[in-house]
């Protein structure tokens, strides 16, 4: 209906939709429903931040999400009557081109409130406005739009670590002095597999603090609005804004339906290992060792830098793992049992488990390459190397033993940073078993006498003396995948390698 024979007949003119918006003033009418408002300031170098008035995301009858703007001179006349989840009138208003950076909707205008506008709060919902709707992107797409400014999407995924530490002991939000800090680091593991640090920061980490603590279980799924992807180190990340809001496991459609989704596939929380998404410390063989003898037992990762000595024969190379959580299967009357999974039925799947003979500047020891470590240092699965030799030498290969591969010799000679594991095991035993769950990079031995970046508070650097010798033992078992090394060494002990 024109506005002409909406005066003729007395009646209002319906809301224009956002798309319908045209740059410049206004005195049409506006329909939506306040999603979210934020403090819009401007930081000033060397000198105090500078408050610029209140941005609003909107959503309208079309479920389209628009951007409006408050000035600070008429902020005080209208943020009283701010409140989230509401529906609104808006007449009279002045639409811009929205900002170049940081775009937190889809409407590229920006919706400003002017001296002459008409804001006011409906009485009665409107069903047909939607209540939420979020613009969720994944690991590529956030990767591709990484340090450009641009638009600023949605995340949601599950998980790994709150603020350095695990979820099955729930996370401490504080300080040791009882404080909280303006910033909570997350490690959130995407649907499609990778891990990105989450930094959330003043509101958002408030928010996340709040609803955390206000769970009756340990939350698992997580969902960050309008987060700006960034690269630090190297890594992507995640950072929150000011128009950031946070969501926990059933709060809103997206998060229950990870929350569903998560229940129905299981294996895809042990896609990563939680404490192995942290930087790791650089430590040499010796460190390691002092680490185990004076820290409490607990699982910790560490990375190595050691050259290969020699390859461990006549030992088996492989063991038979369940698909889904990499555990030794155990063989019942017909079918392969998972102890871990509980799975009487379990996918079987061949795993590496090499032992390696290493060294460094200061000594040698032995490394099993467990896993995706052997991939890595091979380029190849452990299931195409036994299934090529058993092509070329035909028969049942559950019947075949299967000898070394030669591209593990091949590895002799080569230096490579590995990604340590000490699990509780290796703190009661007389024996070290140092065990290599990656393979970070090739690398070099740095020189001689030259100590590695070490932490001194991991190894209690004041009690220790320069130069002194650790032995470190033959392994004689290994550490987190159900497998045992060979004991045919017992008390072995390695002579200190003199350079």
């Amino acid at each position: 209906m024109s506005k002409e024979i909406a005066i003729r007949t007395g009646e209002s003119s319906p809301p224009l939709l956002f798309r319908q918006v045209s740059p410049g003033p206004s005195d049409s009418t506006l329909q939506f429903r306040l999603l979210h408002f934020w403090n819009a300031r401007k930081n000033v170098k060397g000198g105090p931040e500078i408050l610029l008035g209140v941005e609003m995301l909107m959503i309208g009858a079309e479920g389209t999400l628009a951007q409006g703007f408050i000035g600070q001179n008429r902020r005080s006349q209208y943020e009283k009557e701010l409140q989230r989840g509401r529906i609104y009138t808006l007449t009279n208003f002045y639409a811009s081109n929205s900002k170049v950076m940081y775009h937190v909707a889809d409407q590229r205008l920006v919706i400003c409130i002017s001296h002459d506008s008409a804001l006011s709060k409906d009485e009665e919902d409107v069903e047909s406005i939607l209540t939420e709707r979020f613009r969720v992107h994944s690991f590529s797409d956030f990767e591709a739009n990484c340090d450009l400014r641009g638009d600023l999407h949605d995340v949601v995924g599950h998980l790994k670590l709150v603020d350095g530490q695990a979820l099955h002991q729930r996370p401490v939000l504080c300080n040791k002095d009882g404080s909280v800090s303006r910033k909570v680091t997350v490690h959130l593991q995407l649907k499609d597999g990778p891990v990105v640090n989450v930094y959330l920061w003043d509101e958002a980490a408030e928010s996340f603090r709040l609803k955390f603590d206000a769970s009756a279980t340990t939350p698992t799924v997580l969902l960050v609005t309008t987060v700006n992807p960034k690269r630090l180190g190297g890594k992507l990340c995640l950072s929150s804004m000011s128009s950031s809001r946070v969501f926990l496991d059933e709060d809103v459609d997206p998060t229950s339906e990870y929350l569903t989704w998560l229940s129905a596939n299981p294996s895809a929380t042990s896609l990563v290992n939680p404490v192995e998404v942290v930087k790791a410390e650089t430590l040499t063989i010796s460190e390691i060792a002092v680490f185990l003898k004076r820290e409490p037992a607990k699982v910790a990762y560490f990375d190595c830098i050691a050259t290969i000595d020699d390859v461990k024969l006549g030992a088996e190379w492989y063991y038979i793992a369940c698909k889904d959580c990499q555990t030794k299967l155990n063989r019942g009357p017909t079918t392969l049992l998972c102890p871990k999974c509980r799975n009487e039925d379990a996918t079987a799947l061949a795993n590496y488990r090499v032992e390696l003979s290493v060294y460094d500047n200061e000594e040698q020891c032995t490394f099993i390459i467990l896993g995706d470590a052997g991939k890595e240092l091979t380029g190849r699965k452990a299931s195409e190397l036994i299934d090529a030799y058993v092509q070329e030498n035909g028969g049942d290969e559950a019947e075949l033993e299967v000898p070394l591969p030669q591209c593990f010799i091949d590895t002799i000679g080569q230096t490579k940073k590995f990604r340590i594991k000490v699990s509780p095991y290796n703190f009661t035993s007389t024996r070290i078993s140092l065990t290599a769950t990656k393979i970070i990079s090739p690398a070099v031995l740095p020189p001689k006498n030259t100590p590695l970046s070490t932490p001194l508070s991991l190894l209690g650097a004041q009690n220790r003396r320069p130069g002194a010798e650790v032995g470190i033992l033959e392994v004689a078992e290994s550490s987190g995948s159900g497998t045992s090394a060979t004991d045919d060494q017992k008390g072995a002990k390695r002579i200190k390698r003199s350079g």
